[in-house]
């Protein structure tokens, strides 16, 4: 989804920013403003923590880091173009801990389902009215 957040935000004239550790490190230039940060496991998520501000848009599949986010006013989005928002934190929180629950038990379930072409324009609509609206543009046009 890269691309497709690139050639959004130039259309609405705004900043991508790509977080990364270094052992996601690429030399396919998407654009946009690349930090890389240490591999830890959650390197990338705070550094988004720490900086992202009020009216961002971070997209992440991270449940975690979206509940955190949504605390200070980020708008978060997921690839498949799921708009996270703040009163379906705690359902969806647990939801995720009695899934790792079961995983500790050793029953898994089948996972997501496949990523399509519905998941890609789903995404693409979902952040061109949020950035048009942002923009004071029509999202139609």
């Amino acid at each position: 989804m890269k691309d497709e957040i690139v050639t959004l935000a130039n259309t609405y004239l705004v900043d991508v920013i790509f977080v990364a550790s270094y052992d996601h490190v690429t030399s396919y230039d998407y654009g946009g403003k690349w930090v890389y940060v240490d591999t830890g496991k959650e390197a990338a998520d705070l550094y988004i923590m720490n900086h992202a501000v009020k009216q961002d848009i971070v997209v992440t599949q991270d449940i975690g880091l979206a509940s955190v986010l949504l605390k200070k006013n980020i708008f978060v989005i997921n690839p498949r173009g799921k708009i996270y928002l703040e009163k379906d934190m705690d359902t969806i929180l647990d939801l995720r801990y009695l899934s790792a629950k079961e995983r500790r038990k050793g029953t898994y379930t089948k996972g997501p389902k496949a990523f399509s072409d519905e998941d890609r324009i789903h995404f693409i609509t979902t952040l061109k009215k949020n950035l048009s609206k942002r923009a004071g543009f029509n999202a139609e046009t």
